[in-house]
């Protein structure tokens, strides 16, 4: 069989990257997704980053499935540090903003993520946004 017909490979794990300088709201994240949001994914692996300039390098240094970033997070917001990101790193991994309230998402948009999710966190729609962004990244 050659490697052109063989199905995708699932790695063993997902690395999320969590982004916000509320140590609460990066375990709300984490309550809600939990270990294996759909049976369908690996299991997920937190990096939990509370500055927008670790944030990048995390990034920049590769190895994230998908990031979740807090748009509501200071000195530096999640859609100006996502909107940096898209414009800086290549194979940049999808991007969930969190935001502050549902009229945001615009603003999400204009910062290239992928998904927005506004607060307080819903489990289901930040489950359904993250199962969504996960299965195209890994090609499931």
């Amino acid at each position: 069989m050659s490697d052109a017909a063989a199905p995708p490979r699932t790695p063993a794990t997902v690395r999320v990257l969590v982004f916000s300088d509320d140590a609460h709201t990066r375990e709300q994240v984490r309550l809600a997704l939990g270990e294996r949001p759909h049976p369908d994914l690996p299991p997920i692996e937190y990096v939990e980053v509370a500055t927008a300039p670790v944030v990048i390098d995390r990034l920049d240094r590769g190895g994230i499935d998908l990031a979740i970033l807090d748009g509501e997070a200071s000195p530096a917001g999640g859609m100006g540090v996502a909107k940096q990101l898209k414009d800086e790193i290549a194979n940049c991994p999808p991007i969930v903003i969190l935001t502050g309230r549902p009229d945001d998402a615009w603003l999400a948009s204009w910062s290239r993520a992928e998904a927005a999710v506004s607060q307080p966190l819903d489990p289901i729609e930040l489950a359904s946004a993250v199962i969504r962004l996960l299965r195209v990244r890994l090609n499931l």
